[in-house]
């Protein structure tokens, strides 16, 4: 009976802390103040290049409230290093864009911790289009905004 007990709080703790987790991440006023410094986000559509976490249709649901359609996309002279891109002539990275409303890119934003984190910046990709791409701070802003 006891192990029972246990299986039915782990069933029932797992999803919890996850949504709590979530909450937490995505929606809690506690987490995340858009710092004053930023550009008020202007209407939409925008279209963003995603290449990490954002790729998953699951993830971009939690984060904006829909999965979204996306289509292929290549960003030209960068690598991708851990969680950010680098300058790297002739190389690329393979990602995909995905267009957002402003309420969707702010919420973007909240995911990145921009301002605090990464930085959006608008680039030009493999075809010609441009769109927002995040960008890890440089570790000099990383340390200024930790104090």
């Amino acid at each position: 009976m006891r192990r029972l007990h246990l299986l039915f709080a782990a069933l029932l703790g797992l999803p919890l802390a996850v949504a709590g987790w979530l909450w937490l991440t995505m929606l809690s006023p506690f987490t995340y103040d858009r710092p004053d410094h930023l550009a008020p986000i202007e209407a939409g559509p925008h279209e963003v290049f995603v290449y990490g976490t954002l790729r998953s249709g699951l993830v971009r649901w939690v984060v904006t409230g829909r999965a979204g359609e996306s289509r292929a996309a290549t960003l030209e002279d960068f690598r991708r290093t851990a969680l950010d891109l680098e300058d790297a002539p002739g190389e690329r990275v393979i990602g995909e864009v995905i267009t957002v409303s402003a309420e969707e890119l702010a919420r973007l934003d909240r995911y990145e911790r921009l301002g605090i984190r990464y930085e959006r910046v608008r680039l030009t990709l493999a075809d010609g289009s441009a769109a927002w791409v995040y960008r890890r701070l440089p570790e000099e802003a990383l340390e200024g905004a930790r104090l």
